[in-house]
């Protein structure tokens, strides 16, 4: 059925998952051209769905109490998109669909938000990229804390000056251990991470709004130095005493004239090396950050440091 606003509820059975010929019966809610799914726990005889008019066939007491109870699921589900209407609040899918399970996504909060991140990203991104969410995560409970006298908070709390007052608090903020506190440019990683977080939520439709909408991240120009011929050769040739430095020596010139990381480095093995079709060896590989792959000329300085 469709109302106003573009509102509509639909009634289908799922055949591609369908075992001895039942399937389960689903219900799809569209909010202006967005949809979801929500499974009523009623399984049927794929031939005795009606799928003209979207109830079961038959008058058996078995399709009469399924009929019924798609009635009561379709009223449940006006009614919760009438009252969002009465009360003029944002109606979307994920929202209409959360109330009819008995949830609020307005009681979300931030920290089950973090744990939802994490969840997600352990088997997807590399393990630095993820500690370094950790640390970020680490810096946010210790704001939590310190600043607002509290372990949590809702996600429709988070507004442009929670996200000014963290940037503050991260600016002021003495990392123990470190001589000063963190540059212009670790307090913007760290913003823009929860930036990233906070974009889930909006995606999921956990918050109607972007906090960060207004956000503007300013980083500090840096002027990096490169090394000129002449420096470059005489930290190869230099003789350093501690053997420790010779192999960070060795891996640093490793970098320099193949261009691949120092993570990236340390996983390579004698499977990622072959013999080009020019005759030379190569490095074949791919950036744990990006998975992206990477082909490089093994020659020279960095052919020797392998041999050593």
């Amino acid at each position: 059925m469709k109302t106003s606003h573009n509102f509509s509820i639909l009634f289908w059975i799922n055949k591609s998952r369908a075992i001895n010929n039942k399937a389960e019966i689903f219900v799809r809610i569209t909010v202006n051209g967005k949809r979801a799914n929500i499974g009523v726990k009623r399984k049927i005889d794929i031939d005795l769905w009606d799928n003209q008019n979207k109830k079961v066939k038959g008058k058996t007491k078995e399709s009469q109490e399924i009929n019924r109870y798609l009635n009561l699921v379709q009223a449940r589900l006006l009614s919760i998109y009438q009252d969002l209407k009465y009360k003029g609040e944002l109606i979307t899918p994920q929202l209409v669909k959360s109330l009819y399970h008995g949830e609020n996504i307005n009681s979300k909060t931030l920290l089950e938000l973090l744990e939802y991140h994490n969840r997600k990203i352990e088997n997807t991104l590399a393990p630095g990229t993820i500690r370094n969410f950790g640390i970020t995560e680490n810096y946010i409970n210790r704001f939590l804390k310190k600043n607002l006298k509290t372990t949590d908070v809702y996600l429709r709390q988070l507004n442009y000056k929670f996200i000014s007052d963290l940037e503050m608090f991260l600016v002021n903020y003495y990392p123990k251990g470190h001589p000063k506190a963190m540059s212009q440019n670790t307090v913007m990683k760290h913003l823009q991470r929860l930036r990233k977080i906070i974009n889930l939520a909006y995606q999921l439709e956990w918050i109607e709004r972007d906090p960060f909408l207004r956000w503007k991240p300013t980083f500090e120009q840096k002027q990096r130095e490169f090394l000129s011929a002449n420096e470059l050769n005489n930290l190869e040739t230099y003789k350093f005493l501690i053997e420790r430095l010779d192999r960070v020596r060795d891996l640093f010139v490793f970098s320099c004239y193949t261009g691949i990381g120092y993570s990236d480095i340390m996983e390579l093995t004698n499977n990622n090396l072959i013999i080009g079709e020019d005759g030379n060896n190569w490095i074949v590989t791919k950036r744990l950050k990006t998975k992206t792959s990477v082909r490089v000329p093994l020659l020279g300085p960095a052919k020797n440091i392998l041999t050593k």
